[in-house]
């Protein structure tokens, strides 16, 4: 899951970020709401937090863009802004959720996942694909009731395909999710991270589908 924080207070982004990055979230930060406009119209992003207090162009101003241009991403308002005024301007501009600061950390990472969740059209926190099921509360993947281990790649590529099962997920839509904007990606990073996860998961459960991706199924153990 790859996350766009646009956020002004660089010791408080710099926080967030540590504590999404020890969830498996991919993050990438802008400090002004003119940056973080256009990250969000140039990059693929599962959801977005977005202060209001922002330099440059304000968060409101930058909401409101991206839905007059039809951008769907769910987007978290953080700010210390705590009126109820400022919250019904927030949803009306187009936010998906409102969390005034200061907030608990384990709070703002459940309404992320929780708005992920929603936005790939999933009503229980509970998802499974045959013998694989995924907490998408806790992010915990478990296989045949047993937790399985994964590293932050992998964690990110099989949610990928987990809140998409059965359906095929094309290439270049894995790496945008699973890497940060300014990452160094090896022309066949995805495949190495799919053959780590076929040797988890048993090979039949992520079919490759040549010329557009992969997707997750049942299969056979």
């Amino acid at each position: 899951m790859r996350v766009l924080l646009v956020e002004d207070d660089s010791d408080l982004a710099d926080r967030i970020t540590q504590a999404l990055r020890r969830e498996n979230f991919a993050v990438d930060t802008a400090a002004n709401g003119e940056d973080g406009a256009h990250l969000g119209d140039t990059e693929t992003y599962d959801v977005a937090i977005l202060d209001l207090g922002l330099p440059r162009q304000d968060g409101l101003s930058v909401l409101k863009a991206w839905r007059g241009a039809g951008r769907t991403v769910p987007v978290l308002i953080l700010t210390a802004r705590d009126g109820w005024s400022d919250k019904v301007s927030g949803f009306k501009a187009g936010a998906d959720d409102y969390l005034v600061k200061p907030f608990r950390m384990e709070e703002l990472v459940m309404r992320l996942r929780a708005l992920v969740r929603r936005a790939a059209g999933h009503a229980s926190n509970t998802i499974a694909c045959g013998p694989l099921s995924f907490d998408a509360q806790t992010g915990q993947f478990e296989l045949e009731g047993l937790p399985l281990r994964l590293t932050a790649f992998e964690w990110r590529v099989l949610s990928a395909l987990m809140l998409r099962a059965e359906i095929v997920v094309e290439r270049q839509d894995l790496i945008e999710r699973v890497y940060e904007g300014d990452a160094d990606v090896d022309s066949n990073s995805i495949e190495v991270i799919i053959g780590r996860l076929r040797r988890k998961l048993g090979a039949a459960h992520i079919e490759t589908i040549r010329g557009r991706g992969y997707r997750l199924t049942a299969g056979a153990s």
